[in-house]
């Protein structure tokens, strides 16, 4: 009896996607369907890019810590969904529910500086070309994957630990799927008018203000393809571009609307909602678009699949005796 008062008094219940929704097992197999998605595109990605030589270079390696981020932001959230559903125990620890905020805010603050610095490298790459081994070098990408991690930890571990330190007076029932800031202060009966202001200027911080240099990025890009005399030249440069433009969208998009959108508290359905698209659907599509939209990497994915074909390579032996 003890144990099951210091558990009542410590964990948080998540109510979990929807509860109030009729067919919710259909909807816990949809979503786990989309995570093997992510799971297996962005694991893929990866692994084309670690074999293929033709990939090594600054804008896969940037791609490939993207697949990674998306990898590990969606395994933040909906492992732990699936098991609360299927055990009939929507509860988390206190400490677990800790680290999936500092986790998921340190992946999400990362992607956005990752985003700018992979617009960064298709602006030197289209505008500077020749001057782009020189200024992108590893080094460089180091730096900036260092930069991006950093951080999102930083800014991740101060919200985290500000946010914890709340006492809790309300029933600790989160109306989400996943420990999120603004929904756990709901619980705290203190002021938290002060905090919520500190969150719209570091949402400014680490989301307005990347987004504002990739739009700019983009327009130096776009004003220098309008000058390009090679027309294969300039569908390459914008088949690129428009690849990443699409992420940016459906990353940032989101986020302004939860964090920065005037009254954004009072709607955690549709928080919930867009949560669901930036940290479940996101992760799937982002592959998609990187790899169906970009012919290097359909191609290191037919050359990597005929080169461990067993017939292909009984074929080559013959060929080789013969």
């Amino acid at each position: 009896m003890e144990r099951n008062n210091e558990t009542l008094t410590t964990d948080f219940i998540l109510l979990g996607l929807w509860p109030e929704f009729h067919h919710l097992v259909m909807l816990i197999c949809l979503v786990l369907l989309v995570y093997f998605l992510a799971v297996v595109g962005n694991g893929v990605l990866i692994l084309l890019i670690l074999l293929d030589s033709r990939l090594h270079s600054p804008m896969y390696f940037l791609l490939s810590q993207l697949s990674f981020i998306d990898f590990a932001l969606i395994s933040t959230t909906v492992p732990k969904m699936a098991t609360n559903f299927f055990s009939g125990q929507r509860t988390i620890s206190q400490v677990g529910c800790g680290a999936q905020i500092f986790i998921s805010l340190t992946l999400g603050i990362a992607e956005c500086f990752l985003l700018t610095f992979m617009s960064y490298d298709r602006y030197i790459a289209i505008c500077n070309p020749l001057r782009y081994s020189g200024i992108v070098s590893h080094t460089t990408c180091t730096q900036m994957i260092i930069v991006s991690w950093g951080g999102g930890a930083v800014t991740s571990l101060a919200h985290t630990a500000y946010a914890m330190h709340f006492p809790i007076c309300h029933p600790r029932v989160i109306p989400h799927f996943l420990c999120e800031v603004m929904a756990l202060l709901k619980l705290t009966c203190e002021d938290i008018s002060a905090y919520v202001k500190s969150v719209v200027v570091s949402s400014f911080l680490v989301v307005l203000v990347p987004l504002s240099l990739i739009l700019a990025s983009y327009t130096l890009i776009f004003l220098a393809v309008l000058h390009m005399n090679s027309l294969e030249g300039k569908n390459k440069a914008l088949a690129t571009c428009s690849s990443h433009l699409c992420v940016v969208t459906l990353y940032f998009g989101p986020a302004i609307l939860v964090y920065m959108r005037p009254g954004s508290s009072t709607t955690p359905k549709l928080n919930q909602s867009l949560f669901i698209f930036n940290a479940i659907l996101t992760p799937m599509l982002n592959p998609l678009i990187y790899s169906l939209r970009n012919k290097d990497v359909v191609a290191a994915l037919k050359n990597t699949v005929i080169s461990r074909c067993p017939s292909r390579k009984m074929k080559n032996h013959w060929d080789s005796c013969s």
